[in-house]
């Protein structure tokens, strides 16, 4: 048995389950365990998601639909407030490029700074901007064998064989 079915699956916990809980601007699938319902919001991984359950006081292998309204209440403080309940080591936009302070970015959010770093390493010319101007592997990966993206490089069969069709039909029309 999982952790995300229901111990008896009576239909009255059905009625008090909410299959849906917002944080944020993402809605979050109240039919799993809080824990993994966290992940699926980007910027929160396994390891902040069980940080963000204990820290709420909310059992993390519970079914995140069928929590009270004061704890779900405290798990949605919790995250919006993710920078306060975490060590400085532990955020992911440590010393911030224009601030300077450290957060924890979770969201729309998180992908919106994103772009925008990498809108600025392009703009500044850096070795990581070029890599991103011109769709080329950014991280150091191997480029000499994988990332192709002109398409297939060998024998397309179908389209000789459709050659060879129009071929035979035009080869017949001409013979009448």
């Amino acid at each position: 048995m999982s952790a995300e079915e229901p111990e008896d699956g009576s239909p009255e916990d059905d009625e008090n389950l909410r299959y849906f809980v917002r944080i944020g601007q993402t809605d979050l699938d109240g039919t799993k365990a809080v824990e993994r319902s966290l992940t699926e919001m980007k910027g929160i991984g396994k390891r902040m998601a069980r940080i963000v359950a204990d820290t709420a006081g909310v059992d993390r292998t519970a079914t995140f639909g069928r929590l009270d309204e004061d704890e779900i209440d405290s798990v949605v403080d919790v995250v919006e407030n993710l920078h306060d309940h975490v060590p400085e080591w532990m955020a992911n936009r440590r010393n911030d490029f224009f601030t300077g302070e450290t957060s924890h970015v979770i969201g729309s959010d998180l992908q919106e700074k994103r772009r925008h770093d990498i809108n600025r390493m392009k703009m500044i010319s850096s070795y990581k901007g070029q890599r991103h101007k011109r769709g080329q592997k950014v991280r150091g990966q191997r480029t000499k064998s994988t990332g192709r993206t002109e398409g297939t490089i060998g024998v397309n069969v179908e389209e000789i064989r459709e050659e060879m069709e129009e071929e035979a039909a035009g080869g017949d029309e001409e013979d009448e």
